[in-house]
């Protein structure tokens, strides 16, 4: 029994889709732009519905939608006419996914919803169907075929209606000027919101946490300091003003050129030219530097002046990496 082929299956259900994309790009006229600028406008909510697989992506498409800027909840048909039509106010714009432009539990709720909402728009591959013609703006996206050969199952048409979806998220991400602190704020949670919204000054050590040494301490008490404060690292400091740091790596070095540490000083060896960051920057931007680097600490300075240490190690404990 010869096995199946389920490799060359996918490769032409992927190419069959994306072939359908590249085609809806051409097919975008002036009703995405006069949708985009209600969007824009509109002080309510953008409400999507969809029933079945449309649902599906309906409900993908609002929480894309919620997450960069543009307040978005999904509305079952179904739902709407058992109550959830009470969600609905005059200033939200509702917009109807259907393929066919003929689906039965989004038509019956059709005369409701005008009552309801401030505008209706379709997104369908018919603007001749029932919910285009009912529609205050109308997007028709046709796809040439899907990718089951049975040309029935929803799929080229889908994924269709999710890519337009996404370009309405990015379209209006973007004329809004959604910045990396818009989207910080509606992602807390998880390691994405860590890292666009943990500071260093979050993860830093300060105070007597930080390893620090004069100028003219011996090289092996300094060595002491460092083993303390287990950072790999110690700050080196004249009065108040940081001269240098002395690291792992700086130590490795001595070693190698024999270098006497009971007798040698602390700034005879310690490196002057060191990496900073400022105690307001995101966390994620100390371990870009670090890595661009090499680097497994960084000094954090504010308003000019040193106020701490962040490691390689602390990002990683927090999970910013």
């Amino acid at each position: 029994m010869n096995k199946y082929n389920y490799i060359a299956s996918a490769k032409r259900t992927i190419k069959i889709e994306s072939n359908s994309i590249s085609q809806i790009a051409s097919q975008l006229d002036k009703s995405f732009i006069t949708l985009c600028d209600k969007v824009i406008k509109c002080d309510g909510k953008f409400i999507v519905m969809g029933v079945g697989k449309s649902g599906h992506i309906a409900q993908k498409i609002s929480a894309t939608l919620s997450s960069t800027g543009t307040p978005s909840i999904f509305i079952h048909p179904t739902e709407a006419a058992h109550g959830d039509m009470g969600l609905i106010d005059k200033k939200d714009i509702v917009l109807l996914i259907s393929n066919s432009g003929e689906t039965d539990e989004i038509i019956n709720i059709l005369t409701s919803l005008k009552r309801h909402c401030k505008e209706i728009a379709s997104l369908t591959s018919n603007n001749k169907s029932s919910i285009a013609k009912s529609a205050d703006i109308k997007i028709q996206l046709k796809s040439k075929k899907e990718a089951c050969p049975l040309n029935l199952a929803p799929t080229s048409s889908t994924t269709n209606a999710l890519v337009f979806g996404d370009a309405l998220a990015i379209a209006l991400l973007e004329a809004k000027g959604f910045t990396q602190k818009d989207f910080a704020s509606s992602h807390p949670a998880g390691k994405l919101g860590k890292k666009l919204i943990t500071q260093v000054e979050d993860l830093m050590h300060k105070g007597n946490a930080v390893p620090k040494v004069s100028a003219d301490t011996i090289l092996d008490k300094a060595l002491l300091e460092i083993t303390k404060k287990n950072l790999g690292i110690t700050l080196i400091v004249e009065k108040t003003r940081l001269v240098g740091i002395f690291t792992d790596g700086d130590l490795r070095r001595c070693i190698n050129k024999k270098v006497d540490i009971q007798n040698t000083k602390i700034k005879d060896v310690m490196t002057k030219k060191f990496k900073t960051i400022n105690s307001d920057a995101l966390a994620i931007d100390a371990a870009n530097i670090m890595e661009d680097n090499k680097i497994f600490t960084l000094v954090v300075i504010d308003k000019n002046k040193h106020i701490g240490v962040i490691s390689m190690h602390d990002l990683i404990e927090a999970r910013i990496l």
